[in-house]
Formats: C-alpha cells, sequence, structure tokens
C-alpha cells in the first residue's frame, strides 16, 4: 500500500465510517482501518435516537430501508413501580452488525480505502504526520489521524476515567415469540435491579436487543454467572420475566465489556483527532451513544476541511456533549443504587412524564447539529 494518504481513520464504527464517508465525498484520501475482518455484533443499545437518523440521512442512509424497528415508547420499572411514556422525538432501532457494514460499504462507494481485519497495535503522531502500526506489520503513514476504536482503547492511548468506571456492559439477542413481540412492539424498556440496570427493545428480524449494565462488584457476587444475573432481572420485573419466558438467545453468550468510563468528556486533543468513544462516553440508558458518534464525525470533518486543528475541534465537540453526558451519568450512578433506585420508581410511578423530561434532557442540542440540509 502506498503512503501519501492524508488521514487515517482507526476504527470502523459509526464514528469512524461517516467520517471516512464525508472526506472521501470532499475529495480526500483516507484510509480508514478495521480490525473485524466481517460483519459483527457490538456491545450497543442499538438506539437511533432523531439526531443519529438526522445524521444518518444527511449521509444518505435511511435506516427505514434497512430493516430499523420504530420506537415510539420509553417504560421504566423498578421493584413494584413501573411507568411509560411517549417518546417526545422519533426513533428507531438497528442492529450494529447491520447498520456498520452498510455504513463501511458506503465508504468504499464515496472512494475511501478500507482496510477490514488489521488491528493497530500502535500510533506514532510527530509534526510530520501519523503513521498506524499494524499486527500484520504494515506501517500506514498519513498527515493525521482519527481515532474511533469506540469503546476498545489503543495500548498507550487510553481513555481518562469517568465519573461511573464500575459497571460491566453485557448484550445478546433473544428470539421472541409472536405474543412477546407483540408485547414489546415499539417500546424500549427500562428495568432497574440490585446493583445494576437493563434495557430490551426490539430490533429487526424479530430479534431483542437486551443489554444490561451491572457493577462488578454485584456481577462477582453471582459468580459471574449469566444465567444467575438473567434470574436476578426477572425477579426484578415481572415484565422482563414474560418477555424472555422461552425466548431463545442467539448465541450461547453475551458480549461482555468493562472498563466503561461513563461520563468522560476529552477536552484536549494529544496530536490524535478523537471521536465517538474515544471522545465523549455517554451512558447507555439515554440512547445517544450513536448520535454522539455521528455528530462528532461531521464537526470534524467540517474541522478539518476549514483547516481547524484537532485541539479546537476536541474542545468544540467537548462544548456540545458535555451538558447531556453530564446529566446522563448522574442518572445512571442513581440507576444503580438501592435508594435512589427506589426513589426513580415512585418518581416516575407518580410522574410518568419525567421520563420524556430526562430523555428530552439527555439529548445533543438541535442547535449543535451541523447537517447540510
Amino acid at each position: 500500500m502506498k503512503d501519501g494518504r492524508e488521514a487515517l481513520i482507526v476504527g470502523g464504527g459509526p464514528a469512524g465510517s461517516a467520517l471516512a464517508i464525508r472526506l472521501a465525498r470532499a475529495g480526500r484520501r483516507v484510509t480508514l482501518i478495521e480490525r473485524e475482518a466481517g460483519a459483527h455484533h457490538k456491545v450497543c443499545g442499538e438506539f437511533l435516537s432523531y439526531e443519529a437518523i438526522a445524521y444518518l440521512e444527511d449521509l444518505g442512509i435511511f435506516a427505514a430501508e434497512l430493516g430499523a424497528v420504530p420506537i415510539t415508547e420509553v417504560a421504566l420499572s423498578g421493584g413494584r413501580a413501573e411507568a411509560s411514556h411517549p417518546l417526545p422525538f422519533r426513533a428507531l432501532s438497528l442492529s450494529r452488525r447491520r447498520l456498520d457494514e452498510v455504513m463501511l460499504d458506503r465508504a468504499v462507494g464515496a472512494g475511501a480505502e478500507v482496510l477490514r481485519g488489521e488491528a493497530v497495535t500502535r500510533l506514532d503522531v510527530g509534526l510530520n504526520g501519523a503513521t498506524a502500526h499494524l499486527g500484520s506489520g504494515i506501517a500506514l503513514s498519513g498527515g493525521v489521524v482519527f481515532l474511533a476504536s469506540g469503546k476498545h482503547d489503543l495500548r498507550g492511548r487510553s481513555r481518562p476515567p469517568g465519573r461511573q468506571n464500575d459497571l460491566i456492559g453485557l448484550k445478546l439477542h433473544f428470539h421472541l415469540s409472536p405474543r412477546q413481540r407483540r408485547a414489546l412492539a415499539g417500546r424500549v424498556e427500562i428495568v432497574m435491579f440490585a446493583g445494576g440496570y437493563g434495557g430490551l427493545e426490539p430490533v429487526e428480524d424479530d430479534l431483542a436487543n437486551l443489554c444490561l449494565l451491572v457493577r462488578k462488584s454485584d456481577f462477582a457476587s453471582l459468580g459471574r454467572s449469566w444465567s444467575a444475573l438473567l434470574d436476578r432481572l426477572c425477579r426484578s420485573s415481572h415484565r422482563f420475566a414474560e418477555h424472555l419466558d422461552g425466548a431463545i438467545p442467539s448465541h450461547d453468550r453475551p458480549l461482555a465489556i468493562a472498563k466503561i468510563p461513563y461520563g468522560m468528556v476529552r477536552r484536549e486533543a494529544d496530536g490524535i483527532w478523537r471521536l465517538g468513544d474515544q471522545a465523549a462516553v455517554i451512558p447507555s440508558f439515554a440512547g445517544e451513544g450513536m448520535a454522539i458518534a455521528l455528530h462528532s464525525a461531521a464537526l470534524a470533518a467540517d474541522a478539518y476541511l476549514a483547516g481547524t486543528g484537532a485541539d479546537e475541534f476536541q474542545k468544540r465537540l467537548a462544548c456540545d456533549v458535555r451538558a447531556p453526558v453530564c446529566r446522563a451519568t448522574l442518572v445512571s450512578q442513581s440507576m444503580v443504587r438501592k435508594r435512589s433506585q427506589g426513589l426513580l420508581a415512585q418518581g416516575i410511578r407518580l410522574w410518568p412524564e419525567a421520563l420524556a423530561h430526562v430523555a428530552s434532557l439527555t439529548r445533543l442540542p438541535r442547535h449543535a447539529l451541523r447537517l447540510s440540509h
């Protein structure tokens, strides 16, 4: 492979792919490096908020045409209390396995070079540009490097801690019965249980995505057993028990990820443009992670094409995302503590409209969106 490319993009998730599309369409020579060779699942709530949908459509990607499922209502339960309320914005649900592949294909179609099945083992950044060293022994050079590796840190380039660092994330798809699919249709359901919380929502192909966040100490007390955690979840909510009774898991074991720095917002650059979860990590219940990833790509593309540096980009992105990330993290911290769980549960039972209010407060501000039309 020849050197001389303008930019290297590490990571083929929504942030990396969206940036590659935007830069390639602007005539820039970019190489995107994705460590997975083929389609794969990721630990993700797979919720597309209004902002995420708008950014995808700005790229010519229409999630509904890919099989995305409309989500119109949010429900929260804890103990014997539960409440639901319509979402105050349009939302869809689509698996990352499908969305990421479509976006990578669009990046190739736009003219970006996409290298798959290669892991970046080291990044060198200097005055004359950047070099990505790959596990295969290849070294790629570019003028700048954009780090969009999601929740996976590169050695020597780890993210700083967040405000909530003690959660383990687990994710598994389930095949539901027709009755269960009807009961869950159009809803994202969130449940609080001892030491954590989880969300269940339908995705394409009659599947449901279950994502759980649990404190490391609580998971250890269960012997790090997925089945024991599921049992705790179902005992905490009769609705979840009904949704999952007899449901067939799509895989033998869930995907898992630890050391999630919820609440982290990077305010300064270190010679590297950081996007998506490498720049800011919002708790999963908010459903704004993919919107932030796509927003960071649009902001980075505009800044780079305008000749703005990485430091100014990182400050602007932090300004845009700081408030929703901070608010969501405060709520997430309350959702794993026994005493505050009870207060939250009773609060939403008495004031269901609070669900829509929290959903609105954890969104990117509309005025910050950088859409071309």
